[in-house]
Protein backbone atom coordinates (compact mmCIF):
# COMPACT_ATOMS: atom_id res chain seq x y z
CA UNK A 1 0.00 0.00 0.00
CA UNK A 2 1.10 3.65 -0.62
CA UNK A 3 2.42 5.60 2.37
CA UNK A 4 0.70 5.36 5.90
CA UNK A 5 -1.85 7.59 7.93
CA UNK A 6 -0.16 10.35 10.49
CA UNK A 7 -0.22 9.29 13.93
CA UNK A 8 -3.42 11.80 14.74
CA UNK A 9 -5.83 9.96 12.31
CA UNK A 10 -4.75 6.46 13.51
CA UNK A 11 -5.24 7.15 17.48
CA UNK A 12 -8.30 8.83 16.65
CA UNK A 13 -9.88 5.92 14.80
CA UNK A 14 -8.72 3.56 18.07
CA UNK A 15 -9.86 5.87 20.84
CA UNK A 16 -13.24 5.45 18.87
CA UNK A 17 -13.24 1.58 18.70
CA UNK A 18 -11.73 1.90 22.25
CA UNK A 19 -14.84 3.41 23.77
CA UNK A 20 -16.95 0.00 22.54
CA UNK A 21 -14.40 -1.75 24.32
CA UNK A 22 -13.87 -0.60 28.13
CA UNK A 23 -16.52 2.23 28.45
CA UNK A 24 -19.70 0.92 30.01
CA UNK A 25 -23.17 1.20 27.08
CA UNK A 26 -24.95 3.31 26.32
CA UNK A 27 -22.24 3.95 23.75
CA UNK A 28 -21.63 7.39 22.44
CA UNK A 29 -20.76 6.23 18.81
CA UNK A 30 -20.49 2.68 17.62
CA UNK A 31 -17.01 2.31 15.30
CA UNK A 32 -15.43 -0.50 14.79
CA UNK A 33 -14.50 0.08 11.33
CA UNK A 34 -11.89 2.56 11.55
CA UNK A 35 -9.57 -0.22 13.64
CA UNK A 36 -10.36 -1.99 11.22
CA UNK A 37 -8.51 0.05 8.74
CA UNK A 38 -5.61 1.25 11.39
CA UNK A 39 -4.96 -2.69 11.32
CA UNK A 40 -2.62 -2.32 13.84
CA UNK A 41 -1.93 -5.73 15.71
CA UNK A 42 -2.00 -5.28 19.68
CA UNK A 43 -3.39 -1.66 19.85
CA UNK A 44 -5.17 -1.95 23.08
CA UNK A 45 -1.03 -1.94 24.13
CA UNK A 46 -0.27 1.20 22.51
CA UNK A 47 0.69 4.06 25.82
CA UNK A 48 -2.20 6.53 24.07
CA UNK A 49 -4.80 3.45 24.55
CA UNK A 50 -4.70 3.04 28.62
CA UNK A 51 -7.91 3.38 29.10
CA UNK A 52 -7.41 5.74 32.44
CA UNK A 53 -5.70 7.61 31.39
CA UNK A 54 -7.19 8.44 28.03
CA UNK A 55 -10.62 8.86 29.40
CA UNK A 56 -11.47 12.88 28.72
CA UNK A 57 -9.65 12.40 25.08
CA UNK A 58 -11.63 9.59 23.71
CA UNK A 59 -15.22 11.05 25.13
CA UNK A 60 -13.57 14.44 23.57
CA UNK A 61 -13.02 12.04 20.27
CA UNK A 62 -16.50 10.01 20.18
CA UNK A 63 -18.17 13.30 21.61
CA UNK A 64 -17.61 15.49 19.00
CA UNK A 65 -18.18 13.12 16.17
CA UNK A 66 -21.10 11.76 17.41
CA UNK A 67 -22.39 15.89 17.52
CA UNK A 68 -21.36 16.00 13.88
CA UNK A 69 -23.15 12.97 12.57
CA UNK A 70 -25.99 14.34 14.68
CA UNK A 71 -25.79 17.72 12.74
CA UNK A 72 -25.18 15.57 9.30
CA UNK A 73 -28.66 13.71 10.08
CA UNK A 74 -30.77 16.80 10.78
CA UNK A 75 -29.62 18.89 7.75
CA UNK A 76 -30.18 15.68 5.50
CA UNK A 77 -33.53 15.59 6.71
CA UNK A 78 -33.99 19.15 5.33
CA UNK A 79 -32.82 17.85 2.25
CA UNK A 80 -29.01 19.10 2.16
CA UNK A 81 -27.39 15.98 0.59
CA UNK A 82 -23.65 16.95 0.69
CA UNK A 83 -20.80 16.15 3.33
CA UNK A 84 -17.55 17.30 3.37
CA UNK A 85 -15.24 16.21 6.03
CA UNK A 86 -11.52 18.58 5.82
CA UNK A 87 -8.50 16.32 7.01
CA UNK A 88 -10.76 13.25 7.03
CA UNK A 89 -8.33 10.52 8.46
CA UNK A 90 -9.58 6.92 8.93
CA UNK A 91 -13.31 8.52 9.36
CA UNK A 92 -15.79 5.76 8.67
CA UNK A 93 -19.18 7.64 8.37
CA UNK A 94 -19.64 6.73 4.72
CA UNK A 95 -19.07 2.74 5.77
CA UNK A 96 -20.96 3.29 9.12
CA UNK A 97 -24.31 5.28 7.35
CA UNK A 98 -25.12 2.75 3.86
CA UNK A 99 -28.52 3.81 5.12
CA UNK A 100 -27.58 7.54 4.14
CA UNK A 101 -25.99 6.51 0.56
CA UNK A 102 -29.33 7.41 -1.40
CA UNK A 103 -29.53 11.43 0.09
CA UNK A 104 -25.94 12.17 1.04
CA UNK A 105 -22.65 12.12 -0.74
CA UNK A 106 -19.69 12.22 1.49
CA UNK A 107 -16.45 14.09 0.00
CA UNK A 108 -13.08 13.41 2.06
CA UNK A 109 -10.48 15.53 1.79
CA UNK A 110 -6.80 14.69 2.87
CA UNK A 111 -3.57 14.58 1.92
CA UNK A 112 -2.85 12.47 -1.43
CA UNK A 113 -0.67 9.49 0.08
CA UNK A 114 -3.17 9.02 2.85
CA UNK A 115 -6.01 8.80 0.40
CA UNK A 116 -4.31 6.34 -1.39
CA UNK A 117 -3.20 4.44 1.79
CA UNK A 118 -6.96 4.42 2.72
CA UNK A 119 -8.09 3.37 -0.82
CA UNK A 120 -5.96 0.73 -1.05
CA UNK A 121 -6.74 -0.51 2.88
CA UNK A 122 -10.75 -0.41 2.23
CA UNK A 123 -10.27 -2.78 -0.88
CA UNK A 124 -8.32 -4.67 0.78
CA UNK A 125 -10.39 -5.50 3.76
CA UNK A 126 -13.50 -5.75 1.11
CA UNK A 127 -14.77 -2.57 1.59
CA UNK A 128 -16.36 -1.29 -1.02
CA UNK A 129 -16.25 2.54 -2.25
CA UNK A 130 -19.11 3.64 -3.51
CA UNK A 131 -20.06 6.00 -5.63
CA UNK A 132 -21.63 8.56 -3.03
CA UNK A 133 -17.63 8.42 -1.28
CA UNK A 134 -15.61 10.41 -3.28
CA UNK A 135 -12.08 10.50 -1.81
CA UNK A 136 -10.44 13.76 -2.63
CA UNK A 137 -6.59 14.28 -2.28
CA UNK A 138 -5.27 17.74 -1.44
CA UNK A 139 -1.42 18.05 -1.25
CA UNK A 140 -1.77 21.05 1.23
CA UNK A 141 2.25 21.35 1.70
CA UNK A 142 2.43 22.02 -2.39
CA UNK A 143 -0.34 24.84 -1.79
CA UNK A 144 -3.06 23.00 -3.53
CA UNK A 145 -6.41 24.67 -3.62
CA UNK A 146 -8.52 22.14 -1.86
CA UNK A 147 -12.13 24.12 -3.33
CA UNK A 148 -10.85 23.14 -6.91
CA UNK A 149 -9.95 19.82 -6.23
CA UNK A 150 -13.47 19.29 -4.33
CA UNK A 151 -15.52 20.64 -6.78
CA UNK A 152 -13.71 18.59 -9.51
CA UNK A 153 -14.76 15.71 -7.70
CA UNK A 154 -18.35 16.48 -8.04
CA UNK A 155 -19.23 18.96 -5.25
CA UNK A 156 -21.88 21.74 -6.27
CA UNK A 157 -21.37 25.02 -4.79
CA UNK A 158 -24.55 26.27 -5.50
CA UNK A 159 -26.28 23.55 -3.54
CA UNK A 160 -25.68 23.56 0.57
CA UNK A 161 -23.42 21.21 2.42
CA UNK A 162 -22.22 20.17 6.12
CA UNK A 163 -18.45 20.80 6.37
CA UNK A 164 -16.89 19.19 9.29
CA UNK A 165 -13.28 20.47 10.13
CA UNK A 166 -12.47 18.23 13.50
CA UNK A 167 -9.17 18.07 15.13
CA UNK A 168 -7.23 20.53 12.89
CA UNK A 169 -7.17 24.41 13.81
CA UNK A 170 -4.69 24.37 16.66
CA UNK A 171 -2.00 23.13 13.84
CA UNK A 172 -2.91 26.05 11.92
CA UNK A 173 -2.12 30.21 11.84
CA UNK A 174 -5.16 32.23 12.85
CA UNK A 175 -5.31 33.77 8.91
CA UNK A 176 -4.64 30.08 7.21
CA UNK A 177 -7.78 29.51 10.13
CA UNK A 178 -9.71 32.99 8.79
CA UNK A 179 -8.91 31.80 4.71
CA UNK A 180 -10.87 28.63 4.43
CA UNK A 181 -13.72 30.03 7.26
CA UNK A 182 -14.18 32.49 4.39
CA UNK A 183 -14.49 30.03 1.76
CA UNK A 184 -16.92 27.74 3.50
CA UNK A 185 -19.39 30.77 4.22
CA UNK A 186 -19.35 31.51 0.60
CA UNK A 187 -21.73 28.41 0.69
CA UNK A 188 -25.18 29.02 0.16
CA UNK A 189 -27.90 29.47 2.98
CA UNK A 190 -28.60 26.30 4.86
CA UNK A 191 -25.03 25.32 4.80
CA UNK A 192 -23.23 24.86 8.36
CA UNK A 193 -19.51 23.70 9.51
CA UNK A 194 -18.90 22.16 12.63
CA UNK A 195 -14.98 22.32 13.98
CA UNK A 196 -12.87 22.18 17.12
CA UNK A 197 -10.41 24.43 18.66
CA UNK A 198 -8.13 24.50 21.71
CA UNK A 199 -8.63 26.19 24.59
CA UNK A 200 -5.77 28.46 25.82
CA UNK A 201 -4.24 26.33 28.58
CA UNK A 202 -4.94 28.32 31.51
CA UNK A 203 -8.88 27.65 30.65
CA UNK A 204 -8.23 24.20 31.41
CA UNK A 205 -10.13 22.21 34.24
CA UNK A 206 -6.94 21.56 36.40
CA UNK A 207 -7.57 18.01 36.49
CA UNK A 208 -6.85 18.27 32.55
CA UNK A 209 -3.59 20.43 32.17
CA UNK A 210 -1.34 17.39 32.53
CA UNK A 211 -3.02 16.05 29.36
CA UNK A 212 -2.64 19.21 27.70
CA UNK A 213 0.96 19.31 28.12
CA UNK A 214 1.62 15.72 27.18
CA UNK A 215 -0.30 15.97 23.67
CA UNK A 216 1.57 19.26 23.05
CA UNK A 217 4.78 17.24 23.66
CA UNK A 218 3.84 14.59 21.40
CA UNK A 219 2.48 16.87 18.82
CA UNK A 220 6.13 18.84 19.30
CA UNK A 221 7.81 15.83 18.60
CA UNK A 222 5.73 14.19 15.98
CA UNK A 223 6.54 17.62 13.71
CA UNK A 224 2.68 19.13 14.16
CA UNK A 225 2.87 21.67 16.96
CA UNK A 226 0.14 23.64 18.29
CA UNK A 227 0.11 27.00 17.00
CA UNK A 228 -3.14 28.08 17.60
CA UNK A 229 -5.41 28.65 20.63
CA UNK A 230 -8.74 30.51 20.96
CA UNK A 231 -11.34 32.02 23.77
CA UNK A 232 -15.10 31.23 22.61
CA UNK A 233 -15.34 34.39 21.82
CA UNK A 234 -12.47 34.96 19.74
CA UNK A 235 -13.63 32.03 17.74
CA UNK A 236 -17.19 33.06 17.53
CA UNK A 237 -15.90 36.33 16.27
CA UNK A 238 -13.43 34.69 13.89
CA UNK A 239 -16.65 32.73 12.28
CA UNK A 240 -18.47 35.94 11.81
CA UNK A 241 -16.01 38.29 10.49
CA UNK A 242 -15.45 35.07 7.81
CA UNK A 243 -19.23 36.47 6.79
CA UNK A 244 -21.35 33.26 8.66
CA UNK A 245 -25.09 34.14 9.75
CA UNK A 246 -24.73 32.86 13.29
CA UNK A 247 -22.44 30.32 15.60
CA UNK A 248 -23.81 27.67 18.28
CA UNK A 249 -20.58 27.62 20.66
CA UNK A 250 -20.60 24.04 22.34
CA UNK A 251 -18.38 23.70 25.86
CA UNK A 252 -16.57 20.39 26.85
CA UNK A 253 -19.56 20.15 29.36
CA UNK A 254 -22.24 21.33 27.23
CA UNK A 255 -21.08 18.12 25.14
CA UNK A 256 -21.01 16.58 28.38
CA UNK A 257 -25.13 17.22 29.00
CA UNK A 258 -25.90 16.19 25.75
CA UNK A 259 -24.13 12.81 25.43
CA UNK A 260 -22.64 12.10 28.86
CA UNK A 261 -25.40 12.67 31.48
CA UNK A 262 -26.36 10.03 33.37
CA UNK A 263 -23.44 8.16 33.01
CA UNK A 264 -22.19 5.62 36.05
CA UNK A 265 -18.77 5.41 34.90
CA UNK A 266 -17.99 9.35 34.97
CA UNK A 267 -17.44 9.65 31.51
CA UNK A 268 -16.69 13.22 30.34
CA UNK A 269 -15.01 15.32 27.49
CA UNK A 270 -12.01 16.97 28.25
CA UNK A 271 -11.94 20.49 28.71
CA UNK A 272 -9.05 21.39 26.33
CA UNK A 273 -11.09 21.27 22.97
CA UNK A 274 -14.23 22.31 22.07
CA UNK A 275 -16.93 23.09 19.32
CA UNK A 276 -18.02 25.23 17.73
CA UNK A 277 -21.20 25.12 14.66
CA UNK A 278 -21.74 27.73 12.50
CA UNK A 279 -24.56 28.43 9.98
CA UNK A 280 -24.18 30.16 6.51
Amino acid sequence: MTGTPDNTAVRTALWRALHTQVDEPPYVLEDEVGARLAGEDGWRERGDMVPDASRGKRATVVGRARLTEDLVAEAASRGVDQYVILGAGLDSYAQRHCDAGSTVTVFEIDQPETQAWKRSRLLELGLDIPERLRLVPVDFEASDDWWERLQAAGFDTSRPAVVSWLGVTMYLTEEATAATLKQVASLPAGSSLILTFFRHLEDLLPEDVQIRRASREGARRAGTPFISFYTPEQISELVRQAGFADAEYVSAAGLADRYFADRTDGLRPYSGEEVLIAGV
